[in-house]
């Protein structure tokens, strides 16, 4: 796969990355919109310095480091992607909150159709947003969208400083609750 081009970029604006979904996954992991970079070679994460490939292997959950042109391995791992918003742009800070509320009740379906033990939401701000909980932590919710648990994980963009070092101990934990599977 070659990098993409500037012109590669500023033509993927807009665009979607198909979803990697199925029914009845372990988790469905959700990330808030896909970036240009991600959208130009479409394979979700795929901008070089994103540290979820490397978090999902830390944390346990890929048998070995993924490369994002690998995603549809995750199926048969329980393991699955989608966004809040569907379309990409060069920030997420580009999307308006009434297009992540819209996109939070377009997830809640599909998480209703497909009905995955948990939704792990990847950024904070963008589930206390999509589901208006301006208070969420990080963590594991509350709330169940139907019978899935749903659980927030901090954003692993490049940009995201603040967790760099306690992303796979955030992410193991989820891994950890899925593998104690429902409390009852």
């Amino acid at each position: 796969m070659t990098k993409p081009t500037r012109a590669d970029l500023l033509a993927a604006a807009g665009k979607t990355v198909p979803d990697v979904i199925a029914p009845g996954l372990k988790v469905l992991f959700c990330g808030i919109n896909p970036g240009l970079y991600t959208a130009a070679i479409g394979h979700h994460f795929g901008r070089p310095g994103n540290r979820f490939w490397p978090t999902l292997h830390a944390a346990g959950f890929t048998p070995r480091l993924f490369d994002p042109s690998e995603e549809q391995e995750l199926l048969p791992l329980g393991c699955g992607i989608t966004n809040v918003v569907e379309r990409a742009t060069a920030a997420a800070d580009e999307l308006t909150d009434d297009e992540i509320r819209s996109g939070g009740a377009r997830l809640a379906e599909r998480v209703r159709a497909l009905a995955p033990a948990f939704l792990a939401v990847l950024g904070v701000g963008a589930y206390r947003v999509a589901f208006g909980k301006p208070k969420a932590p990080v963590g594991e919710q509350p709330d169940r969208i139907g019978t899935t648990r749903v659980w927030v994980l901090p954003n692993p963009s490049g940009l995201n400083a603040f967790y760099h070092h306690r992303f796979a101990d955030e992410f193991r934990k989820l891994r950890e609750a899925v593998e104690a599977g429902d409390p009852k």
